[in-house]
């Protein structure tokens, strides 16, 4: 992992691996770079760049109340100055897909298109609800084996089906750190702390965020199973841009791991359109 300082002074985590299209990866709220482990070695003709999002993976811990949307898409955007990189493309997993919306309300001339993972303007309060009940809270397992072993089953009650148990011990090396006290979340606790307090602010509305990426190469990868992004979200997305690619992955839920072949096409066809 390399680092670059944010405009804060926060050390930011960042991977830079490949050659080609510059394609900066955003993941989850409490995932890091590792979330797009699963789809790195499938995009050819790719820069593939990820960043741990300040507070996550191994990037510094700072004052909660910076671990929000604008300030991360700040981040985004001083890691692509820092490389010298004048556009990229956006893969943007839930959290991260509302990160791209921000900055094509605000810098779209950054952006050379938008892939969104299990995301859209609308957030279903079920799925918002699910994502609290585990937010900033220690892990009950006390080894990578046994929370995979818990995980599978919880995700199985979210819309997850025909996920092999290896695939569940990955996440967990992704998601948690090990040692002799057990395990512990590879994100700062206190990002719970500023989820609440976004969530005690009137909800945006999301829509005219949206309506930014117009004329950019979009796509979206959604969980069949999604308790986040409803069919009812997905048919006005897709109204509003009929161009937009589209995967309904099966049995997936919030979110997909986007390895699956319908995530790969869409993506891979996204990628299509810019080059």
């Amino acid at each position: 992992m390399q680092k670059f300082t944010a405009n804060d002074g926060l050390e930011i985590a960042f991977r830079d691996e490949g050659e080609g299209l510059p394609v900066l990866a955003l993941s989850g709220l409490t995932r890091n770079s590792d979330d797009f482990n699963f789809v790195a070695p499938h995009l050819k003709g790719v820069r593939l760049i990820r960043m741990d999002y300040r507070g996550r993976g191994q990037s510094d811990w700072g004052d909660h109340a910076t671990y929000t949307i604008p300030q991360e898409g700040l981040d985004a955007l001083f890691l692509m100055n820092h490389l010298g990189i004048e556009k990229a493309a956006i893969l943007g997993t839930s959290r991260g897909g509302l990160i791209a919306m921000g900055l094509a309300a605000t810098v779209k001339d950054k952006l050379l298109g938008v892939c969104m993972n299990d995301i859209g303007p609308e957030l279903a309060p079920g799925g918002l609800d699910y994502i609290m009940g585990y937010l900033g809270r220690k892990p009950a397992a006390k080894t990578i084996e046994a929370a995979a072993e818990g995980r599978a089953r919880a995700m199985a009650q979210v819309g997850f089906e025909n996920v092999p148990m290896t695939r569940w011990v990955e996440e967990c090396h992704n998601l948690f750190e090990q040692d002799n006290m057990g395990l512990s979340n590879r994100y700062d606790p206190a990002l719970r702390d500023a989820v609440e307090a976004a969530g005690a602010q009137p909800a945006p509305d999301l829509w005219p965020f949206f309506d930014a990426m117009a004329d950019l190469p979009l796509a979206l990868v959604h969980g069949a199973n999604s308790d986040l992004l409803t069919d009812a979200t997905v048919a006005e997305m897709r109204t509003r841009r009929p161009d937009m690619g589209y995967a309904k992955v099966p049995d997936r839920g919030h979110v997909p791991f986007l390895d699956e072949p319908e995530a790969l096409a869409a993506i891979n066809a996204w990628l299509e359109e810019m080059r």
